[in-house]
This record gives structure tokens, C-alpha cells and sequence, in this order.
């Protein structure tokens, strides 16, 4: 065995390497909204998300045996259906991957405030902290990728420890307090006179899914850097699954811990990391807050480094500008990485900063991918594809089956989807009251404008 094969990632650093990419921001902000939303049934919910990550991630896995080159996405729709639907997936990834940083840094900026008796619900004081946080994420890129790296390391090691603490500390104290609640007593709690679990139906269980699929999103960027595994055709299809599962049972312990500790104040809490609202010590409350906040910084320094690289790909590909491909003398991509800044700047603004709206959203446009990659899938088993694609071992189940399953899960989802209180607005009864402009707007400029215009500069360049 050569050393460049030996540097290649095995089976279990491929696991290692799918938990460390899915386990992000996701548990540490939705527990509260899953809860609310679905009541006795959350961990239900939870389990079925992480199975239908398990399902896409599959299909994601065997699309990284027929295109090695990195972009996921992006690469896959390309190589199946051509420049052009390969040039739209690429500038939606984008904005996804620009959405995605703009919730991790509300949930960092709103934390940070709330650690030090602010208002994190005040919209000036959200912003300014916005700015100072991406002043402090470009001085870190500017410094060059050792540094980023080093941040990246010490946020995994903040959001384990984090994790832990609170699984660990929350079965201590229900064995020493012996207080615990019934979790079917969940959906008789009241605030207000009023019962805080609506009465659970079809849409409001999607919503709550759609809610809890945001924890395991990350997994359709893990097979992106198949060129560096060992065996990827085999190992990815079985690693990933089994990632999934370990998170799966990780995020299940600690969502069953706080509804058995402390619901109400899970679902009732002001704080961004609600997980933390369980605990009545103030300094575990704080040490929880600040491990979490430790990982969600992290892991915008993380999307600091992988979204402007997205469109600096696309360049690289002669699909958009050259000038966007211009780094600095620290191999920093300047120009995408500002548009990049914001991008994700503006998409949380856009929305008033509302986490629920914005983690939905960042869920949400990712499916498009999550449709057109099976599709791809079964395209490459068919033997097409708009250009050449490698010559893999085929394989009905993962190549065929599960891709189509995929695409019924994402069907369903987008059907049962409640669009009305995504995109409209709702009084303190839960009863539609107008549009949301801002957040039509939003969705409008991300799959139609921004697309549109990224085409037109491209077409430019080319001209000139």
C-alpha cells in the first residue's frame, strides 16, 4: 500500500468524520420548537427524521461512487443532467449553505447576548452583535486555514462535551430529585390558560419533522470528499447510516432527558439554547450555554470555509466569473467569501431573526437537492449522464430503491408542508393574519433571482 492510499480515510474515520459534520447547531436550537410542536410524540419525531437522513444520505453515498469530484451536489446534478440544471443546483447550494451560516450566527449572537443579561429578542442589538461576529470570522479566514482549522477542532471538542454534560448532569438530577415527568403529561401543559402543544395533525407532525431533520442535516456534504476514502463505494453507503444512528440515539437521550426534567421550561424558555432552560443550577446552565455556543462558533467558522468555496467551485468549473476564483496571498477566496458575508447577513434580517422561520427554511431549501440527487442516482445505474462518469459496481438497492424512496419522502414532506405559517403571518392565537413578504421575498431572490443574476455575470464574463 502507497502512502497516498494510507493517508485515505478509512471505514471508522468516515464515521468519525459523518458525526463530527452532522452534529452541529441542530440539537443545541430545536429541541424547544420539536417539542412544542409534537409534544409526547418528540422523540418519535426525532427518530423518524434520522430516518429519513439515513435514506437521503444513501443516496448521496452512492452518487459519490460515479462522480468523485467535489461539490456533491452541485457535481452530481451536473454530470446527470448538464451545465445548465448542474449550474442552478450549484447557485441553490450556495444560498443554502449561505442560509445555514446566517441561523448558526443568529443562534452564536443571541446566546452570547443572553450569557450576558441582554436582550437577545431586541433587533438592533442582534444586529450590531451580527457585524462584530463577522469581523471576527473574517479576521480568522484572513489569518489562513491553520487557524481555522485549530477554531474547527475546539468546537468539536466544546459541542461532545456539551452534549455530554447535559445527558449526564440530566439523569443525575432526575435520580437525585426523583422529580420526573410523565412524557404523555407533555401535551396537558398549560401557559396562560392555554394548552402550549396544539392538538397534534398530519401538518403540524411534518412541520415538527422538518424541524428535527435540521439536526441531521450535514451528512450530504460528508460523501463530497469521496477522492479521499478508502473504498468509497462501500465503506460511504454503510458509514453514514451508522453515524446517523449514533447521533440518533445521542440527540434521543438528551431530548429525553429535558422532558422528563423540565418540558415547560423547554418549551417556554426565552434562551436560544433551550436544552439549557432544564437546569435550575445557573453555573451547569452556563457551562452548557457556553459549550454551545463554543460549537455553534465553530461551526460558522466551518461555513465561513465551505460556502464561499461552493461558488469559488462553480468558477473554477468556467461556470461563473474567473475573478471570483482571485485568493489572497494566505489562500484566502476574498471575493465570494464577502458576497458570502452577506448573503448570510441579510437572509436572517430578512426573516427579523426568528429561528423557527430560519431553521425551517434552511431545511427547506435543501430539498431540491435532496430530489435532484436520487434522480442523478438512478440516472448513473441507467448508464446516462451528461458527460463521463466512472465506471462503478451498480447496485439495485442503493442505486434504484432507495433514491426512489428518497424522492417519495421529499414528496411527501413538500405536500404536507404547512406553507401558510412559513410564509404568512400569524397572530398570538395561531390564526393567519397577511403574507410574510419579507420571507416570499426571501425564497423569490434565492430559487429565482439570485440564480438569474449569477447567470446573466456568467454570461458577461464569457462575452468579454
Amino acid at each position: 500500500m502507497n502512502n497516498s492510499e494510507k493517508d485515505k480515510l478509512g471505514f471508522w474515520s468516515i464515521v468519525l468524520l459523518a458525526i463530527n459534520a452532522i452534529i452541529g447547531s441542530g440539537i443545541f436550537l430545536t429541541p424547544g420548537s420539536v417539542v412544542q410542536q409534537a409534544g409526547s410524540k418528540a422523540l418519535l419525531v426525532y427518530l423518524i427524521a434520522a430516518v429519513f437522513a439515513a435514506i437521503l444520505a444513501i443516496s448521496f453515498a452512492a452518487a459519490a461512487k460515479y462522480v468523485t469530484k467535489s461539490g456533491a451536489a452541485y457535481a452530481y446534478s451536473k454530470a446527470a443532467f448538464g451545465d445548465r440544471i448542474g449550474f442552478y443546483m450549484g447557485v441553490l447550494r450556495y444560498f443554502s449553505a449561505s442560509v445555514a451560516w446566517g441561523v448558526m450566527a443568529v443562534g452564536v449572537v443571541r446566546s452570547t447576548i443572553s450569557i450576558f443579561g441582554g436582550n437577545s429578542e431586541d433587533f438592533g442589538t442582534v444586529t450590531w452583535g451580527f457585524i462584530i461576529l463577522m469581523a471576527i470570522i473574517t479576521i480568522i479566514n484572513l489569518f489562513g486555514q491553520n487557524v481555522v482549522k485549530y477554531v474547527m477542532n475546539m468546537a468539536t471538542i466544546g459541542k461532545l462535551a456539551a452534549l455530554a454534560l447535559i445527558i449526564i448532569a440530566g439523569v443525575v438530577a432526575l435520580i437525585m430529585t426523583g422529580a420526573s415527568s410523565n412524557l404523555n403529561e407533555v401535551d396537558q401543559i398549560t401557559q396562560n390558560g392555554q394548552k402550549i402543544v396544539p392538538t397534534l395533525t398530519t401538518t403540524g407532525f411534518v412541520m415538527a419533522i422538518v424541524s428535527a431533520f435540521y439536526a441531521f442535516t450535514g451528512f450530504e456534504s460528508v460523501a463530497s470528499g469521496s477522492e479521499d476514502m478508502k473504498n468509497p463505494e462501500k465503506n460511504l453507503p454503510r458509514a453514514i447510516p451508522l453515524a446517523i444512528l449514533v447521533i440518533a440515539l445521542v440527540y434521543i437521550g438528551v431530548v429525553a432527558v429535558a422532558m422528563l426534567l423540565d418540558p415547560r421550561a423547554l418549551m417556554t424558555t426565552k434562551q436560544v439554547v433551550a436544552i439549557a432552560a432544564i437546569f435550575d443550577n445557573e453555573i451547569l446552565r452556563d457551562v452548557i450555554l457556553v459549550g454551545a455556543l463554543v460549537s455553534m462558533f465553530g461551526i460558522n467558522v466551518a461555513s465561513s470555509f465551505n460556502a464561499p468555496r461552493i461558488l469559488e467551485a462553480m468558477a473554477r468549473e468556467n461556470q461563473m466569473s474567473k475573478a471570483l476564483t482571485k485568493r489572497t496571498k494566505n489562500n484566502f477566496p476574498i471575493r465570494t467569501f464577502f458576497i458570502s458575508v452577506v448573503l448570510a447577513i441579510l437572509i436572517p434580517m430578512a426573516f427579523s431573526y426568528n429561528m423557527v422561520n430560519l431553521i425551517t427554511l434552511s431545511a427547506m431549501v435543501r430539498f431540491l437537492g435532496f430530489i435532484m440527487v436520487p434522480l442523478a442516482v438512478i440516472r448513473f445505474y441507467m448508464g446516462k449522464g451528461d458527460r463521463d462518469i466512472l465506471d462503478a459496481q451498480k447496485n439495485v438497492w442503493t442505486d434504484v430503491v432507495i433514491p426512489v424512496l428518497s424522492i417519495a419522502i421529499v414528496v411527501f414532506l413538500l405536500v404536507e408542508y404547512n406553507w401558510q405559517a412559513q410564509f404568512g403571518i400569524m397572530n398570538a392565537q395561531g390564526q393567519y393574519v397577511g403574507l410574510n413578504w419579507y420571507a416570499i421575498s426571501m425564497m423569490i431572490f434565492g430559487f429565482i433571482l439570485l440564480p438569474a443574476i449569477m447567470a446573466v455575470l456568467a454570461r458577461i464574463d464569457k462575452k468579454n
